[in-house]
């Protein structure tokens, strides 16, 4: 690992689940790049893998959701960061109670930390993640939680390595 990369880790940031829907195609997947950009007005980031199945779903998408994890979610971080919804059969949603939002994006009612983001801009800097930035929307936030982390996560592999990226 190099310096950065250790500096990166050390960090340990929170993990969410990505939410997005272009008509009845809907995506979703396992994202640790992420943060709040503005406090006035208010906006959030997310940092997307152009390798990644819901990347593409998001560049045609008004609207995202995102789900903040606690500690025990790691089922839910297995069936996005695990799986692509690029291949035959993988349905992220199966099983999984979620209902429409804004712009039609999924949200997952069992997550109790949530919001939607309105996307109000997209920027590729040439890196393999794309930062696409928004107003956030319908916040619903439960009790105080513990966020599952990257260390507790980073066991997993990922449906596409970063080397996939076009």
């Amino acid at each position: 690992m190099d310096e950065f990369s250790a500096l990166m880790a050390a960090l340990d940031p929170a993990m969410i689940v990505v939410t997005a829907a272009d008509g009845d195609e809907q995506a979703g997947c396992l994202v640790g790049f992420h943060g709040q950009s503005s406090i006035d007005p208010p906006r959030y980031g997310v940092w997307l893998s152009k390798a990644n199945h819901t990347y593409r779903v998001a560049l045609e998408a008004t609207h995202l959701g995102i789900h903040l994890l606690e500690a025990g979610d790691r089922e839910l971080a297995v069936a996005f960061g695990t799986r692509t919804g690029e291949d035959p059969g993988v349905d992220k949603f199966a099983g999984l109670a979620h209902e429409r939002g804004p712009g039609g994006v999924p949200l997952l009612t069992a997550c109790p930390h949530r919001f939607v983001l309105r996307r109000t801009a997209l920027l590729d800097d040439g890196g393999d993640h794309v930062l696409l930035t928004g107003e956030p929307l319908d916040p619903v936030a439960g009790e105080p939680f513990d966020p599952l982390r990257l260390a507790a996560v980073d066991d997993l592999t990922p449906g596409h390595p970063v080397e996939d990226h076009p």
